[in-house]
Formats: C-alpha cells, sequence, structure tokens
C-alpha cells in the first residue's frame, strides 16, 4: 500500500470520529443536569461529615458544673474518690474481710472430692460470700453505728468517720492474725513500710502499725489458715484414694484409674458424714469475733 492511500485511510478514521463525538457530546451534556444531586442541607452536611469522621462522641463539658471555688472543687474531689473506692470496693473485700479464707478452703474442698467442676466456680463464690456476709454482719453492724450514722447525722466530720470505721476493721484484722498465731507476718510488713529492721526484743503496738502493712499481713494469715483447714478437710478423702489404689494393684487391676473408682466412696462418706454442714460450720466458727 502506498502512502497516499494511508493517508485517505487515516482521513477517513478522523472524519468518523469527529462525527461520533458530536452525536455523544450532546446526550451527555443534557444527561448531566438531569444527574446532579439535589443541594445538600447543612444539618445532612454535619451528618454525612460526623459518619465519615467515625464515632461520635457527645461533648459533656456544658453538663458538668465547673469547679470556680473551694466548694465546688472539695464537691468534685469527693465524688471523683468515692467513684475510685467503689472501683477498688472488690479488692477492699478480699483484703479486710474473711472471704479469702472461705473460698479457699471451698476450692480445696472441690479438689479433694475429685469433682473438678462440680460445684461450679460461681456457686462457691457465691457460698463464700454469703458465709462472709453472715460473719462479718456484727461487724459491719458496729462499723454502721460507731462511723455511718454518726456521719449522716451530721454530728461527725467525713474524716472521723473514716477513722472510725478503719479502727473497727483494724481491730478485726488483728484479731484474726493474733488468733491464727501470724505476729511474724505483721512484723515483715511492718519493716518494709518502715524501711527499716526491727529488733528481735522490739514489740510493736497496735497503733504503731500502718494500715498498708496490715492489709498484707492479714491477707498472708489467712492464705495460711486457710490451707490449714483445707489439709484438715484434704486427709479423710486422700485416705480413701490411698486405699482404693492398694486394693487395685493387690488385684492387678493397675490399668484401671483408682479415682474412677473412689470418686462414689467419697462422695458417699461426704454425703453421710453431712460434709457441708461440717465445713460450713467450721469455717464460720473458725472466724474470732
Amino acid at each position: 500500500m502506498d502512502v497516499r492511500s494511508q493517508s485517505g485511510a487515516g482521513r477517513r478514521w478522523a472524519v468518523a470520529a469527529v462525527a461520533l463525538l458530536t452525536v455523544v457530546a450532546p446526550g451527555r451534556a443534557s444527561a448531566a443536569p438531569q444527574q446532579a444531586p439535589p443541594a445538600v442541607t447543612a444539618g445532612a452536611a454535619d451528618g454525612g461529615a460526623a459518619a465519615g469522621e467515625g464515632l461520635y462522641i457527645p461533648d459533656v463539658s456544658r453538663l458538668l458544673p465547673a469547679a470556680r471555688d473551694p466548694q465546688a472543687l472539695s464537691a468534685t474531689l469527693q465524688i471523683f474518690v468515692l467513684m475510685t473506692v467503689l472501683a477498688v470496693l472488690p479488692s477492699i473485700v478480699l483484703m479486710t474481710t474473711c472471704f479469702v479464707r472461705m473460698l479457699v478452703v471451698l476450692v480445696l474442698l472441690r479438689q479433694a472430692l475429685g469433682t473438678q467442676t462440680l460445684p461450679p466456680t460461681q456457686v462457691l463464690v457465691a457460698l463464700a460470700l454469703f458465709m462472709t456476709i453472715l460473719v462479718m454482719a456484727p461487724r459491719w453492724q458496729r462499723v454502721h453505728a460507731e462511723a455511718i450514722d454518726p456521719y449522716l447525722k451530721g454530728q461527725t466530720s467525713q474524716l472521723e468517720a473514716i477513722d472510725r470505721a478503719a479502727a473497727e476493721m483494724r481491730r478485726f484484722m488483728f484479731d484474726q492474725i493474733e488468733a491464727a498465731g501470724n505476729e511474724e507476718d505483721v512484723y515483715m510488713m511492718y519493716e518494709y513500710a518502715a524501711q527499716r529492721s526491727l529488733a528481735p526484743t522490739d514489740v510493736l503496738t497496735r497503733e504503731q502499725v500502718p494500715l498498708t502493712a496490715l492489709m498484707p499481713a492479714f491477707l498472708l494469715s489467712e492464705l495460711k489458715t486457710a490451707f490449714v483447714i483445707g489439709f484438715r478437710v484434704y486427709l479423710p478423702f486422700l485416705v480413701i484414694d490411698m486405699v482404693i489404689a492398694t486394693i487395685l494393684v493387690a488385684m492387678g487391676m493397675m490399668m484401671l484409674p483408682p479415682v474412677l473408682i473412689s470418686l462414689p466412696f467419697k462422695l458417699l462418706l461426704f454425703v453421710l458424714a453431712d460434709g457441708w454442714h461440717l465445713v460450713a460450720g467450721a469455717l464460720m466458727a473458725s472466724v474470732v469475733m
């Protein structure tokens, strides 16, 4: 093909392209106004911007009163302290009551029986909590009579009410430590709190021990007491396991798990001896009131 034929074919393609653009362009121009979106209002624009930015968090600064004077600042700090106390309330209950003793003994009892998931943990926690409330009720009544009630009536200040309540709980914790014979825990915690060593002849009084040293010492004492009671509860079931294991070995049935055979006997012994009644009674009687 020569150059003239190529140039003629190129002109024909150019004319066809111009004609196609002339037909399509008016159609697009006329369709453009029909597809134009309606005007967006200010509210819709704000909502779209908020939706595009992510989660909408309201501004509550206008709802909270500004602390411009000492009274307002004091009220704000009191609310902050109250919310903090409510957040750490479970830890306070753990460290100042006999709840740890109750729960540890009940968990050890479940392991001694060989029922790994029965009773459920929620049941054991609830039982320990209700027994703790029952045992601690006299102490809490004294706290209410000596600290909370006078404060609500305006007879004492807030700090004085806190000191009275703390003094009653300190007496309870000291009574449990002395009854268990775990005074060395108090001396150890006091040495760390005071950052000094005590001589063997030094004797601490209750007023000298700060609450920050008394609470961990009380928790250690409760753990020791709980393990001693748990060992006493565990011992009869251990004897049953050893007897069953000896009988199985003597019979040549070494492939049979002893726990599978001893579990019904342990449950039978526990039910005949009314074990739940004995364990609950022993736990509540172990707390000095």
